[in-house]
């Protein structure tokens, strides 16, 4: 800022462990069709992960605002766009971590990369490694001095890092929602972006990077109450790689060896199809069973006979072998609304959304919320 574990698994018959995404066989159907109700990063131009993280940081604003409205991770990518190109040329690692940091140039007063006026060091160079002066830092390159105030620890480790991506997207959703500005009208959005930058070249800047992102995001409108928050943990998951037998409750982790399609999920750290199903709804309070089986057992059963009419966004949705055996059930996703689902699909891909029907099998759903 310038200014200022065991797998989603499922024992079958004579104990043959299924994968959680489709058969060996029928994988290939499981495959993105293009343009089908996706927040879509490579059109963005933007890293899954930070995607992800704009989707953290947006989804997490009115917990710490509780007046702030219309806050989107468009205007997120907006701001980090400008600030640091989506961290571009950096590692973004699954807990968001970024290495090397990024820290802008010395803030001394030489003219140097456009500063005039000398901000003296805040923080001991323990974010921007200057004892003398500042520097800002982080892909929202904030000063220490005002992360110090705004920063929020966003990917729930306990730390609140300018250098994280998930921390610095809640602490610049924070900064820009202020005492609970309205971000769906245009004037106060344009107020609050001055406020991060003071240049008005500067906030146009970001408005054109927003307009665009408004213009290629076709996500499904996220429900209020249990089922948003479920929803939108989910979708903050998006580029995490798919783990056998990963993550759970407390988030994405390294699984157990091996898939059916040879995987070492011990060497991948992400989720499974259940332990996101798993983590997602722990968000809301709500402990499930590890396998996706187990989970379709778990509340208010929805049968396939029913069709998709039958869900509402948060329901679990399944898919089997046989559709109408619980006992088959393989895979497990979360409803999103207009026939989408966040889905965890199979080894080699990541957490994405997926129309409901890119999966055979369909076998229903089941509701918690």
């Amino acid at each position: 800022m310038r200014k200022m574990k065991a797998g989603c698994l499922v024992v079958l018959l004579l104990a043959v462990v299924a994968c959680c995404a489709a058969p060996v066989l029928l994988v290939a159907a499981a495959g993105r069709p293009a343009g089908q109700g996706q927040v879509d990063a490579a059109a963005a131009g933007i890293p899954a992960r930070m995607l992800a993280a704009y989707l953290t940081g947006a989804s997490q604003a009115t917990a710490y605002v509780p007046g702030c409205r219309g806050m989107r991770w468009q205007i997120l990518a907006g701001i980090a766009r400008v600030e640091s190109d989506h961290a571009a040329g950096r590692q973004v690692a699954p807990n968001g971590d970024i290495t090397p940091p990024i820290t802008g140039p010395r803030l001394d007063g030489s003219g140097a990369g456009g500063n005039t006026t000398a901000i003296p060091d805040t923080d001991g160079g323990t974010w921007d490694g200057d004892t003398a002066y500042e520097r800002a830092v982080g892909p929202f390159q904030f000063l220490p001095e005002t992360f110090r105030t705004f920063g929020k620890d966003g990917n729930g480790d306990g730390i609140a890092s300018p250098h994280n991506a998930d921390d610095a997207a809640t602490a610049a959703a924070v900064y820009l929602c202020g005492n609970g500005r309205d971000l769906t009208d245009r004037d106060q959005l344009r107020a609050a972006i001055h406020t991060y930058n003071q240049s008005w070249a500067y906030v146009d800047d970001v408005i054109s990077g927003i307009n665009r992102y408004d213009a290629l995001d076709t996500t499904p409108n996220t429900p209020t109450g249990n089922a948003g928050v479920v929803i939108q943990a989910a979708l903050a998951q998006q580029g995490l790689p798919y783990s056998w037998g990963g993550g759970g409750p407390d988030g994405p982790s390294t699984g157990i060896c091996c898939s059916p399609g040879g995987q070492d999920g011990r060497t991948v750290t992400g989720f499974d199809c259940s332990g996101l199903t798993q983590y997602a709804y722990a968000r809301a309070g709500i402990n499930l069973p590890r396998t996706a089986a187990e989970q379709a057992g778990a509340g208010q059963r929805i049968p396939a006979s029913a069709g998709l009419s039958a869900l509402q966004p948060g329901d679990l949705i399944f898919y089997g072998y046989n559709p109408t055996a619980d006992s088959t059930i393989h895979h497990v996703g979360i409803y999103l609304g207009d026939g989408q689902m966040i889905n965890a699909p199979r080894p080699g891909e990541q957490v994405r959304m997926d129309p409901v029907n890119a999966m055979p099998g369909y076998a229903g759903g089941t509701r918690l919320l």
